[in-house]
């Protein structure tokens, strides 16, 4: 967000001694929209770094509990085997490959006379520049600009075979070079997709690439985009010593690659082994790292066995471009005192509330960390149970929200548009969250069926729901219209139609049940799924049905309805509130509400099933269409207003059965008969007055039903909309 050079971003305060700092960023309106111009959007980062006497690093302890910093400077550069690989496949045609290009270009002038590198092209197929590494020439780094530079995108994605080809070059320079571990070997993989050539089993790609590099090459992933499989890149890299990285398409994906590549263009160290006595440390975390490079830092925390050590004794070995690298020294721990905050007071304590010493508390951040990359990296159902259970554990005892746990928010919520009141606000993503809340109390979710939200909540009247029941509401005229649809199960109604404007279609699929006893139906209708196609700024698909959600945005995440979880990107946010409701939300002005309605023991014309709500409209487009979309921007007006019901006993007569005077409603300048009527809601929760058109909602809505029917859950085509209606 901020350049490097260029100062401290506006309203940063900063106040600072020998021996803390505090930094505040409270950037005004104007100030934000300065740094971002949509909103609060990037990384506010703090580069700093500390006094420290001694080379093997600077030790902290409080209250039973260490952290070590190790980060030596003035060690000279270990000598780079790095094979580029990039790439090459159609789906990376145009920007993404040529700020890719551009990146590489920069990247290879930054390559040091004693690093040896090669690059490799692939698609469907493997493309070697050269079948070994080379030395750093100006000559030779013409040479591979050149190579790149002619690159052209067409074919598959060989992820496999380029990664095996490149291994095999690294494998043969080191062993026939003899430079051994006084250099670090490095693969820079950069993909924007999916295995879809050669082998594109996830597991045997692992296996293959794992077996291939033994641990002495260090794979380092770059996914470009949102169609690419980062989860295999996370794994590619954790399983080899590396990072990972997902850039997005955006102007400035040549910067992101470039900053990348600077957090590991300087290795100082490689083979890091960092040891405590056995009887004076436990539960220490991390203590051996494949490399160190320049700028970054090596920490480990752990517990201290006797809480009056005066010494703590500390061997550092590595290997560096020279020598073999030993250091050992007894650091004093000093005096174990209580905890102080960054301003110098001292933290809270007292009864109830647990509060950790901030070291104790970095030690569980580390520890929970490590827990969570062991469950990625774990293929073991038994083992990846034990790993989550314990990280589950340690999170909510320290208050960290993981995959594995969710934060219930307690107090007011600021109302949204549309939302009068909001209930269990929750915030989670992974398998089987546990709710807890932000002082830590850790509790389960509630049975099946129960809801945690108020039967009379008001998210807004404009929906449909039940059998399916149609409401739209007129806050102009103070009036609200409902409608049913006969439809037939099967049909897919289109509810909402705004695909080539703010990109959003809502579809609803039938599905039937027969109608109860002494009924005038032959059968009910309800709606069992709700789809929705996000085509702006990326393209997104949702399907709801009473169990499950599915989110396909490059990623496919599948969401059970019985709990809470918010996931979200780039903005759309969906969140599902425990057997209730789904929430989605999209560029923050769009927002639909699908709530969840769940029979114990159904009827047999009854079954579970969907009602959906419009609650925030105001990114939907003038042109917006769809059986509710056509009325956002419209208005309603009675041209015949009948007598209150005070003063029509007739009126007061009809309520009894359920229908109350006819009046005429003109709405886009047809005249519609219409009877008043009182509605339930919300399945059933609540009552509201409307006025009723009859026979399939004719002359109300534009065209008539058939033209409504879409011919998949996705379909984007409308027959009306844009203007045009159809007089009937």
């Amino acid at each position: 967000m901020q350049n490097y050079d260029s100062g401290p971003p506006p309203s940063t305060v900063i106040n600072q001694n020998e021996t803390f700092a505090n930094i505040i960023f409270k950037p005004t309106v104007v100030q934000q929209a300065r740094i971002a111009q949509n909103g609060i959007l990037g990384d506010f980062i703090i580069r700093y770094d500390v006094n420290r006497e001694q080379s093997i690093g600077d030790i902290q302890v409080l209250n039973g509990y260490f952290v070590h910093y190790f980060a030596p400077k003035d060690l000279p550069p270990l000598p780079k085997n790095v094979v580029f690989v990039l790439d090459s496949s159609a789906s990376m045609v145009g920007t993404k490959l040529r700020q890719t290009k551009d990146a590489l270009f920069t990247i290879l002038h930054d390559l040091r006379p004693q690093d040896h590198f090669s690059i490799i092209g692939f698609s469907n197929r493997i493309k070697v520049w050269k079948d070994h590494l080379i030395s750093v020439t100006p000559d030779s780094i013409r040479d591979g600009k050149v190579y790149i530079h002619h690159m052209s995108p067409t074919g598959g994605t060989d992820i496999n075979g380029a990664l095996q080809r490149a291994i095999r070059l690294l494998n043969k320079y080191v062993a026939h070079s003899g430079i051994g571990d006084r250099s670090v070997s490095l693969i820079v993989f950069l993909t924007d997709g999916k295995p879809t050539v050669g082998e594109t089993h996830t597991l045997k790609i692992l296996n293959n690439t794992r077996e291939a590099a033994r641990g002495q090459v260090c794979i380092f992933t770059i996914g470009i985009g949102n169609d690419v499989d980062f989860r295999l890149l996370e794994k590619l890299s954790l399983e080899n010593c590396g990072l990972t990285r997902r850039v997005h398409e955006e102007e400035d994906a040549g910067s992101q690659l470039i900053g990348f590549y600077d957090e590991i263009r300087t290795p100082l160290l490689s083979d890091i082994r960092i040891d405590y006595p056995p009887s004076s440390v436990v539960q220490a975390t991390k203590t051996l790292f494949p490399n160190y490079f320049n700028g970054s830092e090596i920490i480990i925390a752990g517990k201290l066995v006797d809480r009056k050590l005066d010494h703590l004794h500390v061997e550092v070995t590595a290997s560096n471009s020279k020598k073999f690298v030993i250091l050992k020294t007894d650091v004093p721990v000093g005096p174990q005192k209580a905890g102080k905050d960054v301003t110098g007071s001292p933290r809270p304590g007292g009864d109830g509330e647990r509060d950790p010493n901030h070291i104790e508390r970095l030690w569980s951040y580390l520890t929970t960390k490590e827990l969570l990359s062991s469950w990625l990296q774990s293929d073991d159902e038994p083992e990846k149970e034990r790993l989550r259970q314990r990280a589950q554990a340690l999170a909510v005892s320290y208050r960290f929200l993981t995959p594995f746990t969710s934060m219930k928010l307690r107090g007011p919520v600021p109302r949204t548009d549309g939302l009068e009141e909001a209930h269990g606000m929750s915030a989670a993503m992974g398998p089987e969250p546990v709710v807890q809340s932000v002082r830590g109390a850790g509790t389960q979710p509630g049975p099946l069926l129960k809801k945690p939200y108020q039967p009379r909540i008001k998210i807004s009247k404009t929906s449909v729901d039940g059998d399916p029941h149609f409401v739209v509401d007129f806050p102009l005229s103070k009036l609200t219209v409902c409608f049913n649809i006969d439809g037939q199960p099967g049909d897919i109604l289109r509810l909402v139609s705004d695909h080539m404007d703010s990109g959003v279609t809502v579809n609803g699929e039938l599905i039937g049940a027969p109608a109860p006893p002494n009924g005038h139906k032959k059968q009910r209708t309800y709606f069992r799924t709700i789809t929705i196609l996000i085509n702006k700024p990326e393209r997104s698909y949702l399907e709801i049905t009473p169990s499950r959600v599915i989110l396909d945005g490059g990623d496919r995440l599948v969401l059970p309805c019985n709990q809470s979880v918010v996931v979200g990107s780039r903005g759309l946010e969906v969140s599902v509130s425990a057997n209730a409701n789904v929430t989605v939300t999209i560029q923050g002005s769009i927002a639909f509400v699908i709530l969840i309605h769940l029979y114990k023991k159904p009827a047999p014309f009854q079954r579970h099933h969907l009602g959906f709500y419009i609650a925030n409209s105001e990114g939907l487009s003038s042109n917006c269409h769809g059986l509710l979309g056509q009325f956002l921007n419209q208005d309603a007006r009675l041209t015949e207003d009948p007598a209150g019901p005070s003063q029509n006993l007739t009126h007061s007569l009809l309520l009894q059965v359920g229908e109350g005077p006819e009046a005429v409603l003109t709405v886009k300048g047809r005249q519609v008969p219409v009877v008043w009527k009182q509605r339930k809601i919300y399945n059933g929760e609540e009552q509201i007055d409307c006025w009723f058109a009859r026979n399939n909602a004719a002359k109300l809505i534009d065209g008539e039903y058939k033209d409504y029917l879409a011919s998949h859950p996705f379909d984007t085509g409308m027959t009306l909309g844009r203007g045009m209606s159809r007089e009937l």
